[in-house]
């Protein structure tokens, strides 16, 4: 097992943003976008790292970009080493797997999520109110169970703290009516073009989100897509309404922490050897079911 990378500095390139899990570098007029292996939790960034995630967060989001190019440009300009500047061959090694050199754009602060299935914090708010995101569900719906139709249940954009779900008519006062229905559209059409996908694969994308920039008018997708970190993962073979699903992205690290006592305010615990390393399975076992490669570990 290679040895997990909590943080990553590079001499002379400046740092544009430390993010949870990304360190992004400034590299002329475009930025560097580096994934760790940090992981983070209820808004935490935990003391634990996990081995292979940042390279199989970088290498699905680099397939699922040119998956879904069709639907919307993204950000993406390179992913291999021979294709960026000069100033960074020094850093290869580290670097290799884990970095993707991406054009600026002016980031939406929203957080455009799908749901095809209720679970999560969108089961919850349909225990509490009937409703996702202001959007009236039917009566009856048991935990995990598939929608009659792939929502869109938009959230803040957070820096510092929690994302907040947020009302379709809350994206129209932030972004303006017309990118707010562009938002939704594409959203929607993403989700429904990679499900599709996935299902032939074994796997339900139960929700994800997305995030999206201007280039001018153009709109843009960009951050990372349909990974471990941003999509919930469920094996088909054995899904079963009606409970949570066993799951192959970081729920399963939520799932342990929710175990431990611990409160959620204080520095969260580090996990134990045998959570970090089947987390670390699970992340590689999903790049490997929807690319069919076994090139990073």
């Amino acid at each position: 097992m290679e040895r997990p990378i909590g943080d990553i500095d590079l001499s002379g390139i400046p740092l544009y943003k430390k993010g949870k899990v990304r360190n992004v570098f400034e590299v002329d007029d475009r930025l560097l976008i580096v994934a760790t292996d940090r992981i983070s939790a209820f808004d935490w960034v935990l003391p634990s790292l996990i081995p292979y995630k940042g390279k199989v967060l970088t290498q699905l989001s680099k397939f699922w970009f040119d998956f879904v190019r069709l639907v919307c440009p993204n950000h993406l300009i390179a992913t291999e080493f021979k294709d960026f500047p000069g100033s960074l061959l020094p850093f290869q090694d580290v670097l290799e797997k884990r970095s993707m050199l991406v054009q600026r754009t002016e980031v939406i602060p929203v957080e455009c999520v799908v749901r095809g299935y209720i679970s999560g914090s969108g089961w919850k708010e349909y225990q509490a109110a009937g409703k996702m995101s202001g959007i009236k569900l039917p009566k009856g719906l048991k935990e995990s169970d598939r929608l009659e139709e792939p929502l869109f249940t938009p959230s803040t954009k957070a820096e510092h703290g929690h994302d907040e779900n947020i009302s379709f008519k809350d994206v129209q006062k932030i972004a303006g009516s017309e990118l707010a229905q562009k938002l939704r559209k594409v959203s929607l059409e993403l989700y429904q073009k990679a499900a599709l996908f996935a299902i032939s694969k074994g796997i339900i994308i139960a929700d994800t989100k997305f995030e999206f920039g201007l280039d001018g008018d153009e709109l843009i997708l960009i951050d990372e897509i349909f990974t471990p970190d941003s999509s919930r993962f469920w094996p088909l073979a054995t899904y079963e309404p009606g409970k949570s699903q066993p799951s192959l992205d970081k729920q399963f690290v939520r799932s342990y922490l929710e175990t431990t006592g611990w409160d959620k305010n204080s520095p969260p615990p580090a996990l134990p050897e045998e959570i970090v390393a089947r987390t670390s399975e699970k992340y590689l076992e999903i790049y490997r079911l929807l690319t069919g490669r076994h090139d990073l570990a």
